[in-house]
This record gives structure tokens, sequence and C-alpha cells, in this order.
């Protein structure tokens, strides 16, 4: 691969397409915390861009150093995400389920663990990102990354400010559909992982 206008388009479109289980956390995630200020959506969203920056390079550098090994746990990529996404979804679910009387139910706050979680289950199939880009140089494939991540940063930003939206008109219903929607996005992972 060369230095041209389709590595860049390409790697643009690579991250739009591995975005949008971040961006439909993000979503969950603004709906479940309505009063999230910028900063901490910049953090969530960062968050996100960081293991779509990650997962890919771990793939390419296990496509270079340890392929053999990376083929036989790709088959676990869907069944990771499905439990850690049904957790969290879950637990969000019951919170908003439980927390319906209180006050605050519409603005329940997102832990770190929690974050680095679902950045993990949502970014978990940039691994066999690294495959794609495996003909890259490594400067080549670090860019792609970075520019994966960006484009993550700003599709989490968005989805985190439709949440927010959608979350203070919905008040302490929010929690139960950001739940469902995790468990949606964990069974759709699933599912593509599995069956397809």
């Amino acid at each position: 691969m060369s230095w041209n206008l389709m590595f860049f388009v390409n790697s643009v479109l690579l991250g739009v397409g591995l975005a949008m289980d971040a961006f439909s956390v993000s979503m969950a995630n603004g709906l479940n915390e309505p009063k999230m200020k910028f900063g901490r959506m910049s953090l969530i969203a960062g968050c996100y861009g960081f293991f779509q920056f990650a997962m890919p390079m771990i793939g390419w550098i296990c496509v270079h150093t340890i392929v053999v090994y990376f083929q036989k746990f790709e088959a676990f990529i869907p069944w990771i995400a499905l439990l850690l996404l049904l957790y969290i979804g879950g637990k969000m679910m019951i919170e908003g389920i439980k927390g319906e009387d209180d006050e605050d139910a519409g603005d329940k706050r997102l832990s770190f663990g929690t974050l680095i979680i679902q950045g993990i289950a949502t970014s978990i199939d940039a691994l066999s990102v690294g495959f794609t880009i495996a003909d890259y140089g490594a400067v080549m494939a670090l860019i792609a990354s970075v520019i994966i991540a960006v484009v993550t940063f700003f599709i989490c930003i968005g989805g985190l400010m439709i949440g927010k939206t959608v979350g203070t008109k919905l008040s302490n219903k929010s929690a139960i559909l950001g739940g469902v929607i995790l468990i949606g996005i964990g069974i759709e992972i699933f599912v593509k992982g599995v069956f397809f």
C-alpha cells in the first residue's frame, strides 16, 4: 500500500465503520447522564478513540509476530464483547428500574471502570483490522489507527450529544433504554462474529 488519497479515504471509512458500536454506546451513556459536561464527553469519546486506535495496532502487531495464536483468540472476540455488554447493559437497566423513584435517576455517572470495559467491548472487533492493514508498514498502520481514533472521537461526541438531548426528555426511563441499547449492541456483535 502506498501513501495516496485512497489510503486516507479507506482509513476514514474504516474509522466510521468501527465507530458505530462506540457511537451507540455513547448515545446510551448520554441517555444515562443527560447533565454531562463537555469535558466529560471528551474524556469518554477519547477513551473510545484510544481503544479504537490500540486494537488495530495490537492486531497488526499480532499479524506480524504471533499470527497463529491470534487466529485462535479471534473466535472468542464476539463472546467477550457479548458478555461485557450484557453485563454493563443489564446493570444499567437494573439501576434504571430500581432508581425510577429517585430524583437523580436520569443522571447516573459512568464509572471509570465501566468506561474502560465499554471501550474494550466496543473496540475488540477492531483487533481483526490488524489483518486488514497487515500489508501496511509500521508508520502507515500507526497513521491509519490514529485516523480511526480521531473519527471515533468525533462520532462519539455526536452520540453523546444526541443521547444527552434525548435523555433529558426521557428523564428516568433513559437508563433503561441505554441498557437495552448496550445489550442490543452486544447481541449484534456476537451474531455478526459467530454467524457471518
